[in-house]
């Protein structure tokens, strides 16, 4: 048992390592002793704002503290946090845990090892909303999920699915208690080397369906509403986004599809929506119906690990 007050760092103070910060420096019984990133005019910032000692290196923290958060890239994770634990210190490392399996699994050994808590920040667990909804959720059968996001400027190390869609894979999880026995996939890179949009459909015995779309990038779209004919489109201009409404003239849909009936009966001309057209929409929903059917039919695969 650790006395009050709990001694803690911040390792990365960055937009959201900063906010870990500020959330210690209020909290009763702990005491933020110092926080550290590689920029020495940030750390120096949140410091002084904060009242705690600023280090550029987290080898410094040895002894000084009991316990930190690890709001560093990704990719470091692992590296920063195995010393960390072996040295004792109790971690919450953002999400996601780490780059690779191989990394996740040196964290995990080293905790159990140590003794020590080892904590992942999937935030969305602690939403009041989602744990209000799980009491709820006994067997799910349909899971939809969007989340759409602007580009970070931060995080980019990874793919969006570890940035982003992470947080909804761990709910996914927790909500189905099972792993996927099938998992299809595509994604697209539009900004970083990594995918910045990627949508998934994952399958579990039993049932439940699950379909996940997440993006990092929702400054730089174009959005229809259909129902109320509106289109934004959001662009990047450096660090900013420039978001507008481009001009529509707000017509009847039926009134012009059937004005544009009668045009092509009175003039010859081919119709805006020709049968060949209707029947390539038929062919992909019946190729679609086939495959919900193939599954339903198919036993599960293996699951995934």
């Amino acid at each position: 048992m650790i006395r009050a007050p709990l001694r803690v760092a911040v390792i990365g103070v960055g937009h959201l390592g900063s906010r870990h910060a500020e959330v210690y420096a209020r909290m009763p019984g702990v005491r933020l002793s110092a926080v550290c990133d590689i920029d020495p005019g940030r750390a120096r910032a949140v410091a002084r704002a904060l009242r705690c000692r600023a280090v550029t290196d987290a080898r410094r923290l040895r002894g000084a503290v009991d316990a930190a958060s690890l709001a560093v890239p990704t990719s470091l994770h692992a590296a920063i946090g195995v010393p960390l634990l072996r040295q004792g210190v109790h971690l919450l490392i953002e999400k996601p845990i780490a780059a690779t399996l191989a990394q996740a699994d040196a964290l995990i050994r080293e905790a159990g090892r140590a003794g020590v808590v080892l904590q992942v920040g999937h935030i969305e667990r602690f939403n009041a909303a989602i744990e209000a909804a799980r009491r709820r959720l006994t067997h799910p059968r349909f899971i939809e999920i969007h989340r759409l996001s602007p580009y970070p400027f931060r995080g980019t190390d990874v793919s969006v699915v570890l940035d982003v869609m992470s947080h909804d894979l761990d709910l996914l999880l927790a909500l189905v208690k099972r792993p996927p026995a099938r998992i299809d996939a595509v994604g697209v890179s539009v900004l970083s080397p990594s995918e910045d949009i990627a949508n998934a459909r994952l399958s579990f015995a039993g049932g439940c369906v699950a379909n996940l779309t997440a993006s990092r990038i929702s400054d730089e779209s174009l959005s229809i509403d259909s129902k109320a004919q509106t289109v934004e489109l959001a662009r990047k201009r450096g660090a900013a986004i420039r978001r507008l409404h481009l001009p529509v003239n707000r017509r009847a849909p039926l009134q012009d599809e059937l004005a544009a009936f009668i045009r092509s009966v009175r003039t010859g001309r081919p119709p805006e929506v020709s049968g060949a057209e209707g029947r390539s929409a038929l062919a992909l929903a019946l190729r679609i119906e086939q495959a919900m059917r193939r599954s339903r039919l198919r036993p599960a695969s293996r699951s995934l690990r």
